[in-house]
């Protein structure tokens, strides 16, 4: 569909671009084919049930190629000058969903919704979502209302889906929450000799650790040594695995 369908019609490339952050990402791997076998169930010579499994090839002889690419944006509003956290899809992509594209078996939307100090009220999601999903993040239930592309219902009163999230009252700045894991990144020295690029990884959680990928992102004109990477955690030096 490219972008005259689905989830794409949203990549309007000065919208991208002009974001807090951006990061496209193409992910290739191997997977091991999954075969299909049929299984009958019958009955005095009549057959009451057929069902289809799925069975994973455990020596895995035949294998697949999975691609999976991604887009990362972030959009920064609260401060952008307004001080408010409402934000809706045409706001950040200048854009709404029109239609899904038809070769996609699956499209879907997720917004958080999960309630801050258990508060219920706080948060507004229009339209009303397909559906509510609720999963474990990093130790913490999080809910998100989903809204699936493909139901029929969802088109029917609009041709046009513009999801938005409201907060019902004001919130100060101060009160956001702490995410369990945030990184911050700094240059520090100049040129070849005393340059040197920190990050700073910091857990939150008062006793549960957690593995971590870092992936730095460095322009083209800066030259990295890697024999110089070092990595510190509480004063010691960490040898990562």
């Amino acid at each position: 569909c490219p972008l005259q369908a689905g989830l794409a019609v949203l990549l309007k490339a000065e919208r991208l671009f002009h974001s807090s952050y951006h990061s496209q990402a193409v992910h290739i791997r191997p997977i091991c084919r999954v075969s299909h076998c049929f299984a009958q169930l019958s009955c005095d010579g009549f057959t009451v049930a057929a069902c289809l499994f799925l069975v994973q090839d455990a020596s895995c002889l035949a294998v697949s190629w999975e691609l999976r690419q991604t887009l990362t944006v972030v959009f920064d509003f609260f401060s952008g000058g307004q001080g408010k956290k409402d934000w809706s899809l045409f706001k950040m992509f200048s854009r709404t969903l029109t239609d899904t594209c038809p070769l996609a078996s699956e499209s879907k939307v997720y917004v958080d919704i999960s309630p801050k100090n258990k508060e219920k009220d706080l948060l507004e999601v229009s339209p009303t979502p397909t559906s509510v999903h609720e999963a474990i993040v990093q130790g913490e239930k999080k809910t998100y209302a989903v809204y699936d592309l493909l139901s029929p219902s969802l088109f029917n009163t609009s041709r046009s889906l513009n999801v938005q999230l409201k907060w019902k009252r004001p919130q100060d700045s101060s009160e956001m929450p702490i995410p369990t894991l945030y990184a911050q990144r700094y240059v520090g020295g100049y040129g070849l000799q005393t340059g040197e690029i920190c990050t700073l990884i910091y857990n939150t959680h008062p006793y549960r650790a957690f593995p971590v990928i870092l992936l730095e992102t460095v322009p083209w004109y800066l030259r990295l040594y890697v024999h110089t990477l070092t990595i510190i955690t509480k004063g010691k030096e960490n040898k990562p695995s």
